[in-house]
């Protein structure tokens, strides 16, 4: 269980739009906590691998290890 305080102009757009679709306000908060926790997620993650000593290869590189080709 979690409790949150929102704006009046956030709980005012959230109670609107689950007003008019009949899904609750829980369902959109945690459809959008679990957006953000993947888009977080993969940004430290991204960091991470910035921040590891390894060698550097080109994008072309890359695409040939991965067997991607230009169109």
């Amino acid at each position: 269980m979690l409790s949150v305080r929102l704006s009046e102009r956030v709980e005012h757009r959230l109670s609107e739009l689950s007003n008019k679709t009949k899904r609750s306000k829980s369902y959109y908060v945690e459809h959008a906590l679990e957006k953000f926790l993947d888009e977080q997620e993969d940004y430290l993650l991204a960091l991470a691998r910035l921040e590891e000593k390894g060698p550097n290869i080109t994008l072309e590189e890359a695409k040939k290890q991965l067997g991607l080709f230009d169109e």
